[in-house]
């Protein structure tokens, strides 16, 4: 029961963060109603729960991350720190300024993210975080047979950073690329069922307008099939199709190689 509560937990969280704050909020890769657009909030929200991550301060952050990736200035860059804990702790410090306001960005990261005040004011509090908490406690109170199920317990408590500290370190770390972009990007997972698509980040690099992160016939991006998915259903609008063309040029088959064989260490 636990194992099943953590695989759901994992998959689910970063599902929505891939879903609802990165595709949606920070590029709007789609469109929907107003009542659809609270629903996916407020199931992000209950879903992340003491990691919740406020959709504007999110979109911010990801912006900067495009405009200045593997720079000085990229909010979460793995080149310019020495381990996963550091990179994290400058991103929750940039994070946390943007969340308060103390920190004005470039009018060109501003808007077009979805705001709700009295949910966020909700979720975003100490309150309610310990509160999920709790219930996480509880919940491995009950069911937990084993001395080691305890050792997965920290992780619902900071499940959306620790997502983040993997997508952003071993996703410009390790991995192959398939486009010759100008940062550090990696594809880690040719089928990125651990983080739903995230992974795929010298795609997304290469193609930050396209919904689909997979740009290889054996490459598999999660997330978009849930997205092809609920346009089906009319739930919501594609604003933009599957991108074909890279901005940058892609890589041979040989240059593929040796930049995997390189990928580590970058």
């Amino acid at each position: 029961m636990v194992y099943l509560f953590f695989a759901s937990h994992w998959t689910l969280s970063v599902l929505f963060q891939s879903l609802f704050q990165h595709r949606y909020a920070a590029h709007r890769m789609y469109t929907m109603r107003p009542r659809t657009e609270r629903a996916l909030h407020l199931c992000t929200a209950l879903v992340q729960g003491s990691s919740y991550l406020d959709p504007r301060a999110y979109a911010i952050l990801h912006r900067e991350h495009h405009a200045y990736a593997d720079t000085e200035k990229d909010p979460h860059s793995p080149a310019h720190q020495k381990n996963p804990a550091r990179m994290m702790l400058n991103t929750a410090r940039r994070y946390e300024g943007l969340l308060a306001r103390r920190i004005q960005p470039e009018a060109r990261f501003l808007g077009g993210y979805p705001q709700w005040p009295a949910l966020e004011k909700f979720f975003n509090s100490w309150p309610s975080r310990v509160t999920f908490g709790a219930l996480y406690t509880l919940f491995y109170r009950r069911f937990a047979t084993r001395p080691w199920h305890w050792a997965l317990l920290p992780a619902h408590f900071v499940m959306g950073p620790v997502h983040g500290a993997i997508v952003n370190w071993f996703g410009h770390r390790a991995g192959y690329r398939n486009f010759a972009t100008r940062d550090a990007s990696r594809n880690t997972l040719p089928m990125d069922v651990v983080c739903m698509g995230e992974l795929f980040q010298n795609n997304h690099h290469a193609r930050p307008a396209s919904p689909d992160f997979a740009a290889r016939r054996f490459e598999l991006d999660p997330t978009w099939q849930v997205m092809r998915l609920l346009s089906r259903l009319k739930l919501i609008r594609l604003a933009r199709e599957p991108v074909e063309e890279a901005h940058v040029t892609p890589l041979a088959p040989r240059a593929r190689l040796t930049e995997s064989s390189l990928a580590v260490g970058t």
